[in-house]
């Protein structure tokens, strides 16, 4: 019962301290705001209000009145890179480097600021220079990451490989689908140069790496096809269903000229057909409507499209139809299927067919590597329009 009662004298002491440390906390940074410019504040609030000239200019003046300041100074040059003003973001952080009382970690924070600036600003050498000075530290791993970028961009596969190996070391991270595309690189830059015992050792590492990478199994039968074996490129093109049915488009073109090749045409239509039972797409039906067309019969070719269309309508799937229902239409009514086929031609002509998942960004082909945000296999093998729905 005693206990009980200590409890609640204990009650308005512990109150009373945490009252005089709450009262300690308002005073100090009272105290620290009182020391700080006005234009600092200006600069927040510009900062806030999306108005990043402004926030510049008020951030600059703080700057000139206390020159100490560190935390600004990286700010500033920050906002210089992102609006483009790589030059003046490079002389900010140069300064800091400049100045012998600067802490160890802060100038490597400015180093690599600097090094980030010499990247926007497209200096690669300077940059990699920058990056390669971060042995270890807090932006060992980050500066990593960068040399990576550097060694994307100017397509040196070979320093992108050892450096995506170093970063899966000390990130934790896997880079198995970069490290397998940086391979796939490799063997298209050897396919043009009509290398294919390169080209099929980058195929391999590229596999082994990655087992489920989907374009070298595509770039393993194209070095079949270019060395004039279409049977063995078509046995290595049909393993693309099994690793994944959706990249099926992007493949069933080569099926048909290694079929054409081989004076099979109809059992390439065929397989083709049975894809389509299989994995109903507007795309795979899009690209082989004139082959099954031509080989199969338009009454074949036409029930594909029928049905295709009743599951999800879209108008290449359309303009398949209506090509299906001109074959056979006599005047006027003909001249008016013909007129309407190619309006919507000539509507989807030009539109962005794949989207990036990562970064909406759209285009008419499709890429390995997205050129809106550099990430690899981001986008999906399926083209988007409007009015598609599925498929």
């Amino acid at each position: 019962m005693d206990l009980d009662y200590w409890w609640l004298l204990l009650i308005p002491v512990v109150f009373g301290l945490g009252w005089m440390a709450a009262r300690f906390d308002v005073k100090h940074l009272l105290s620290e705001s009182a020391s700080l410019p006005r234009s600092y504040f200006r600069g927040l609030n510009f900062l806030l209000n999306e108005q990043p000239d402004q926030a510049i200019d008020a951030f600059i003046e703080v700057v000139k009145l206390d020159p100490e300041t560190t935390e600004l100074h990286f700010a500033l040059g920050n906002l210089f890179r992102r609006r483009g003003e790589t030059e003046r973001a490079i002389r900010v952080h140069q300064n800091l480097l400049n100045r012998n009382d600067l802490p160890e970690v802060e100038r490597e924070h400015a180093l690599f600021e600097l090094g980030q600036d010499f990247l926007k600003a497209g200096l690669l050498d300077r940059a990699e220079d920058t990056f390669k000075a971060f042995g270890s530290g807090a932006f060992a791993v980050e500066a990593q990451r960068c040399l990576l970028t550097i060694y994307e961009i100017e397509k040196d596969w070979a320093q992108a490989i050892a450096m995506a190996e170093k970063l899966a070391n000390t990130s934790g991270q896997s880079y198995r689908k970069e490290i397998a595309q940086f391979h796939c690189e490799r063997a298209q830059e050897a396919l043009q140069r009509k290398d294919a015992t390169a080209s099929a050792d980058e195929l391999k590492l590229a596999r082994d790496v990655n087992p489920a990478n989907v374009r070298a199994t595509m770039l393993a039968g194209d070095v079949e096809m270019a060395a004039g074996n279409p049977a063995r490129a078509i046995e290595l093109w049909r393993q693309v269903e099994t690793q994944s049915a959706a990249h099926l488009p992007l493949v069933v073109e080569r099926l048909m000229k290694a079929y054409t090749a081989l004076g099979k045409d109809a059992d390439g239509a065929h397989l083709i057909m049975q894809y389509l039972e299989k994995y109903p797409s507007n795309d795979l039906l899009d690209i082989s409507y004139a082959y099954i067309a031509q080989h199969v019969g338009t009454e074949a070719a036409h029930e594909l499209v029928r049905a295709q269309m009743q599951k999800a309508p879209n108008l290449a799937g359309m303009s398949r139809l209506l090509e299906s229902q001109v074959a056979t239409a006599e005047e006027p009514r003909r001249g008016e299927l013909e007129l309407m086929r190619n309006l919507i031609r000539q509507r989807t002509k030009n539109l962005p067919r794949y989207t990036c998942q990562s970064c909406g960004f759209r285009a008419r082909l499709f890429y390995w590597q997205c050129p809106g945000c550099s990430g690899w296999e981001t986008y999906a093998p399926r083209r988007v329009e409007p009015m598609a729905s599925g498929g």
